[in-house]
Parts: structure tokens; C-alpha cells; sequence
């Protein structure tokens, strides 16, 4: 049966961006997900139910349509993420609480995404959170890797010289905190307010009784601030 790790010896937070910082049942990610199709299905002159298919399919198994429209479809990096990202931020609301509880922690906070220091700026200036992290490592940095491919953890670490035993990680997707706990991580799944309608697939929604997840939260500003109380 899976011990929980503790935080007591954690020095660095490091947090993913979507659907982890801002709740799940915002949907924004639907509106990045929308984008993506169509990208898909301009770029192979396909219709939107085929490329709908490619999409989820290449999601899975590359980590990011992107990667998969890359590998296979010759996709330049720059003109995929500036036609996804291009979004409606407006359903973000400032969240005074989470940034209080973010600041209250000790150590270094991170950014960890799969998306662009674009997409990151725009989220964090709408939930009021610009200021809060030391750095983000987005995919750009990650050589067009994404998580959850071993060698991005890596290179997010030697980057920023993070000691895996003493950090912790916060994540939507359980898949994704699979190689930080085998680092040593402390490992955060955030998941969906039941009470709450999402537009998730079924398998971005598994894996909250997996080994290498710590804790489950739906509720992160909660989770956060209770960790001053440990």
C-alpha cells in the first residue's frame, strides 16, 4: 500500500498550469482543445471527426497532439502553439486565497507545462498569481518534449538545479507524476470538484489510487493552505 510522502523537507513547489492552478470545471482547456482540432484538421485537409481521432490518439501517446503532428506531419512548433493559445481568457477569475497560500509556502515555486510561456503569462495575469513563481519551464524549454517524457523532467531539473527529494509536484494528469515520484518527488494529483461539470476523457480522469500519487485534492487553494498547518 502506497506511504504517503511528507512536505516537512520540501525546498521547491513545482506546479503544472491547466486545469492544476485554475479549477477543471472553468473548461478552458476546452477552448485550447477546440483549437487544436481545427488545426488538425486544416493542416491534413481532414474533417472534423477524423481529425478529432487524430488528435486524442496522438494526445495519448506523444504527450501533446502537437508532438505527434510534429513527428508525423512535418508541424512547425511556432505556428502551432500561437494558432492553439489564440483563447478567450476571460472565464479566469483572480484567486487572492491561492496566491496567499502559494506565497506562504517555503522554498522556490515552479512552473512545469507542456504549453507556452504565452499561454502561461495570460493565465497567471487572470488569476492574479503574476509574481508568485521564480521561473517557468514550458515546452519551449523542454526541446518540444512534454511531459510525460522522462528526459523533460530532467531537463527541468538540471535547469533549475532542483533536488527531486526535496520537491514536490502538482499535477492534473496522474500519468504525469509517475516519473517525478520515481525521482522522489512528493506528487499531487488535483482532480475535478464532483459537484462540477468538466469535459475531460475517461483516462485523464484515472490513476487517483496509482502508486506514485501521494495526495488527491479537488480543491488546491485548500490543500495549499492546509500544508502551513503541517
Amino acid at each position: 500500500m502506497n506511504s504517503p510522502r511528507s512536505f516537512t523537507h520540501v525546498d521547491t513547489w513545482v506546479f503544472d498550469l491547466d486545469n492544476t492552478l485554475y479549477p477543471h470545471h472553468v473548461n478552458l482547456w476546452q477552448q485550447v482543445d477546440a483549437r487544436i482540432g481545427e488545426f488538425v484538421s486544416s493542416w491534413l485537409n481532414i474533417s472534423r471527426e477524423e481529425a478529432r481521432l487524430l488528435q486524442k490518439d496522438y494526445y495519448r501517446r506523444f504527450g501533446t497532439t502537437m508532438r505527434g503532428m510534429m513527428t508525423l506531419h512535418g508541424v512547425r512548433a511556432d505556428d502551432y502553439l500561437a494558432y492553439v493559445h489564440k483563447i478567450d481568457h476571460s472565464p479566469l477569475e483572480p484567486n487572492p486565497a491561492m496566491g496567499a497560500a502559494i506565497t506562504g509556502l517555503p522554498g522556490r515555486k515552479l512552473i512545469l507545462t507542456n504549453g507556452s510561456v504565452d499561454h502561461v503569462d495570460k493565465v497567471l495575469e487572470r488569476l492574479g498569481l503574476v509574481g508568485h513563481f521564480d521561473a517557468v519551464f514550458d515546452i519551449v524549454a523542454a526541446e518540444l518534449e512534454p511531459k510525460p517524457a522522462p528526459q523533460t523532467y530532467r531537463r527541468f531539473l538540471d535547469l533549475h538545479r532542483v533536488d527531486p527529494t526535496r520537491a514536490a509536484m502538482f499535477e492534473d494528469l496522474a500519468r504525469n507524476l509517475e516519473v517525478p515520484h520515481k525521482l522522489g518527488m512528493t506528487t499531487v494529483l488535483v482532480v475535478p470538484d464532483g459537484s462540477k461539470e468538466v469535459v475531460r476523457e475517461d483516462w485523464e480522469l484515472e490513476g487517483r489510487d496509482a502508486f506514485h500519487v501521494d495526495y488527491v485534492t479537488d480543491d488546491l487553494t485548500k490543500f495549499l493552505q492546509g500544508l502551513a498547518n503541517c
